[in-house]
């Protein structure tokens, strides 16, 4: 972890040079590397914030191992699993893997927002004059425990005028910025680093999956009228509000698909691997009329052994739709509760694995809001039949991060080695005052 609890910073991605890079998805269920070629592209009219197309050049996925609620509990584990995904996803691209791009989905993802504004003289504002404000927002993010994943710019403000996108050019008194950060548990980012860094890889950057499932999986208009994307994992349910083509808000919830499989496998009395077989084949959150007429065989495990009875499959649904209506109503209540509910308007795109379940959008739909769809990765050449599905939103975004990476603006490392060091004194502050206010 870097000094001020600064998870590591990529480079932006130059539009004009092509890139090999390697991302890896580190869920509850499964642990994805992809490594894909980018190269500069046109300018697209419904996924304007790419530069580059990507072309995916090797896969791997592993069973997750080690993991829990998106975080670290056993890292010899965890290891192992990131080390068989790379190691396949480098044999069928013929590229050895030196860094990844890395999400992160536990460790109790939240949001703050922050407001600055420095002087600018009745005069045009310059580059210099929007670096300043962003720097004076930025100072303001650390936070003890946690750790910085974005910082991210939403807007400025100059004098009485909000909602400014480019100040550049414009006169006034005083210019204003808004800051939306992310951040983790400083503890659950520093031990998914180490568990990387085990296998001898380097941590180019770590993103929210929230973030990094929508920059795959929404088009540009549901980004700037304003949307609410929700990632459904096995371990964690992940939210992400956009509007105004930002992400403005960050939550979680540490309920997912694994917890239907374990209501199935407690309700039937039957093993772990079982349930998840039923809940993919047969699962629904919504009942039909042919429920009580279609049967499904389950094998309970009792005393004697294993033995096959036959239920009808209304039997199953009255205990997935339980689950799956107290992961949607968590997830209404907490934007509820955040204020951000107006932003997110009326729009729902669900992503992840467990948005595969039958009948997840239209319980969306009575919960949550009229206007859902499934999202799934856009965009992306090469992916294999298997990775089209919303389970790979996540890792698909990570290869689309490092062509919007450039917009995010952390504290300068300048001011942090010499806040470490000491050094920022009575002189110094005077200095910056006076470039400040003059």
């Amino acid at each position: 972890m870097k000094p001020s609890g600064l998870t590591p910073r990529m480079r932006p991605l130059s539009a004009r040079k092509s890139a090999i890079l390697s991302v890896l998805d580190i869920g509850t269920s499964k642990v994805a590397c992809l490594i894909a070629r980018l190269m500069p592209a046109e300018a697209s009219d419904t996924l304007r914030g790419r530069t580059h197309r990507c072309r995916i050049l090797g896969i791997g996925h592993q069973r997750s191992r080690g993991i829990k609620a998106g975080t670290v509990v056993d890292m010899e584990e965890a290891e192992h699993a990131i080390r068989l995904a790379v190691d396949a996803a480098e044999r069928m691209a013929g590229v050895q893997v030196e860094s990844v791009i890395v999400n992160l989905s536990g460790g109790r993802l939240a949001s703050q927002l922050y407001h600055a504004k420095v002087g600018v003289g009745a005069r045009a504002v310059s580059d210099s004059d929007i670096y300043r404000v962003l720097e004076a927002a930025a100072s303001r993010t650390e936070q003890d425990g946690r750790a910085l994943l974005h910082s991210l710019p939403t807007g400025f403000s100059l004098d009485q005028s909000r909602g400014i996108r480019d100040p550049r050019g414009m006169i006034g008194e005083k210019l204003g910025a808004d800051m939306h950060v992310v951040s983790s548990d400083g503890a659950a980012a520093r031990n998914l680093m180490l568990a990387i860094e085990r296998c001898h890889l380097d941590v180019e950057s770590m993103v929210a999956s929230p973030y990094a499932a929508g920059l795959s999986a929404l088009v540009d208009d549901e980004a700037e009228m304003g949307v609410t994307l929700i990632d459904m994992g096995a371990g964690t349910t992940t939210i992400g509000v956009f509007s105004g083509g930002h992400l403005t808000h960050v939550d979680a919830v540490a309920v997912g698909g694994n917890h239907v499989t374990m209501d199935i496998a407690r309700g039937l009395t039957i093993r772990l691997s079982d349930a998840e077989r039923l809940k993919t084949l047969y699962g629904s959150c919504m009942s039909s009329p042919s429920d009580e007429r279609e049967t499904i065989s389950v094998a309970q495990v009792g005393e004697d052994g294993e033995h096959p009875i036959h239920l009808p499959k209304s039997h199953l649904v009255r205990i997935i739709r339980p689950r799956v209506e107290e992961i949607l109503e968590l997830v209404r209540d907490r934007l509820k509760v955040s204020g951000f509910a107006p932003q997110a308007g009326q729009r729902v795109v669900l992503t992840g694995g467990a948005a595969q379940l039958t009948g997840m959008a239209d319980a969306a739909r009575k919960i949550l809001s009229n206007q859902v769809r499934v999202g799934r990765p856009l965009g992306i050449q090469g992916l294999p039949e298997s990775a089209k599905s919303p389970a790979f939103s996540a890792a698909v975004g990570l290869l689309v991060y490092p062509q919007v990476a450039g917009i995010e603006h952390f504290e300068s490392r300048r001011r942090i080695v010499m806040q470490a060091t000491g050094t920022d004194g009575y002189m110094s502050r005077m200095g910056r005052w006076l470039r400040e206010s003059f």
